[in-house]
């Protein structure tokens, strides 16, 4: 399946369930510990108010917008930030991210470690890729050419497009 079909595929699913296509075949997303949906909920806070605080053309949206990183595979990150124009109200994909995060679990921790690594760099806009885990409450950051940093607290700059975060405000409380 392409990710058109796929999308076009989703769109007429009368029951909602968060689904990936990776190399053309449909995966269903497992569900998610309260821990998980919490901090993907933190870090989209946090995004939206770095970019209002900003003041940058960006928008950060939480899970929900596909990713197409090839003709095959489209990835549903955690959140995401792109800039530029605003994306249509009807949008499915978001075909500019700048930084994309995946919080991990049980499931997907390979996955998200793994072949998304290797798939959001190969999109020229993505710049930062955050890879969070909520049971050793660090965030590793990734950056286009740049080793990983593993962060258990402090600021964290994303530059670009010029965001200031704390790993505090991407974890939440304890």
């Amino acid at each position: 399946m392409t990710v058109d079909e796929y999308l076009a595929w989703s769109e007429n699913q009368s029951e909602q369930q968060r689904t990936e296509l990776i190399n053309g075949q449909i995966i269903t997303m497992p569900s998610e510990r309260v821990r998980h949906s919490r901090i993907k909920g933190n870090v989209h806070l946090a995004l939206r108010q770095a970019v209002k605080a900003a003041n940058l053309p960006c928008e950060a949206l939480p899970d929900g917008q596909a990713v197409r990183i090839d003709e095959h595979t489209a990835y549903e990150p955690g959140a995401l930030v792109y800039c530029g124009d605003m994306a249509e109200p009807d949008a499915l994909l978001i075909a500019n991210p700048v930084i994309v995060v995946e919080v991990l679990s049980p499931t997907t921790a390979h996955t998200d470690t793994s072949a998304k690594l290797i798939g959001y760099f190969k999109l020229p806009s993505v710049a930062h890729y955050l890879v969070i885990d909520p049971d050793a409450r660090t965030v590793t950051h990734h950056t286009r050419g740049g080793p990983p940093n593993l962060l258990h607290r402090g600021p964290l700059r994303l530059d670009p497009p010029g965001l200031d975060l704390t790993i505090e405000g991407l974890l939440g409380p304890e």
